[in-house]
């Protein structure tokens, strides 16, 4: 039952890498853009949670499409005022500037918040669903299934509706979008602040479940980037089995090599994956 129990831990965060990773698939996807931002994004969600909670009661739950909301509407203006500027120029750039703007928001934070850990304590607790043998905390499974929830409605978002279907266009061929009368430039800009709508929400989902810290943001990052390859970029689909993957390959990384050495399991998976299949396992060119 052991190795059941470790598997359900590992189902059960799932969701959440999931719900980190598609905003950094979409951007990544659409832009052409390694928003090294993205961890940084994520623990500013973690952020305005906590202190929703704090000052107003607010479940992080409930509170993570509102903060991602808020978050969707800073990335729309970054990316339409700061980043678009850079998007014809080569790939080193787009880099180096997220990389800066990183570097900012992590020392704003730091100067902010401080390098403390700090973590939602839900009144009431949550609890575990006890299933026998098996015990799963509450706190994962409501996560996990908010996380999905705002997953299917960007998956729907993309496919049926009329911006949607510009947001594919424009990752599959930029130019003959632009010849169809697509708005390139604020397709890009608001591509991104979805990207940032998913980074702020899984924040504030991760803020009841695990502590929060800028000095996380790099492992954020780092846990984005492994699903993205292992699921395949610009598959919605692929960034949900990538983060169940994630999960349960961490989960008993832990089991047999120790916490430390979770994460290093992954990696090395990884670059298993990438010699047989470097595309990922649903990895395709139109993002949907």
């Amino acid at each position: 039952m052991l190795w059941l129990q470790v598997l359900v831990n590992g189902l059960a965060v799932g969701g959440l890498y999931a719900c980190i990773a598609v905003g950094f698939s979409l951007v990544w996807g659409v832009l052409n853009i390694i928003n090294i931002l993205h961890g940084s994004l994520i623990v500013l969600g973690g952020y305005l949670a906590f202190f929703a909670h704090q000052y107003w009661g607010i479940n992080p739950f409930l509170f993570a499409p509102l903060a991602g909301a808020v978050m969707f509407a800073g990335g729309v203006a970054l990316q339409y005022c700061v980043i678009n500027h850079v998007m014809a120029r080569p790939f080193l750039i787009t880099l180096l500037l997220t990389f800066g703007l990183n570097l900012f928001l992590d020392n704003s934070m730091l100067a902010l918040f401080s390098a403390d850990y700090r973590k939602v304590l839900l009144n009431p607790a949550p609890g575990v669903f006890d299933l026998g043998s098996i015990v799963v905390p509450a706190d994962r499974i409501y996560a996990t299934l908010v996380g999905l929830v705002l997953i299917s409605a960007l998956a729907l978002l993309l496919r049926f509706t009329q911006f949607g279907r510009a947001i594919i266009a424009v990752r599959m061929d930029r130019d003959a979008a632009a010849l169809l009368g697509v708005n390139v430039r604020w397709t890009y800009a608001v591509a991104f602040g979805l990207g940032v709508f998913m980074a702020g929400s899984a924040g504030a989902l991760l803020s009841a479940i695990f502590p929060i810290s800028p000095v996380a943001s790099a492992g954020y990052l780092s846990k984005a980037f492994v699903i993205c390859v292992i699921g395949g970029l610009g598959s919605i689909p692929g960034a949900v089995i990538g983060g169940f993957a994630l999960g349960v390959i961490e989960s008993f990384g832990a089991l047999l090599l120790g916490p430390e050495h979770a994460l290093t399991l992954a990696f090395v998976l990884l670059i298993a994956l990438l010699a047989v299949r470097p595309s990922g396992l649903l990895g395709r060119q139109g993002f949907a």
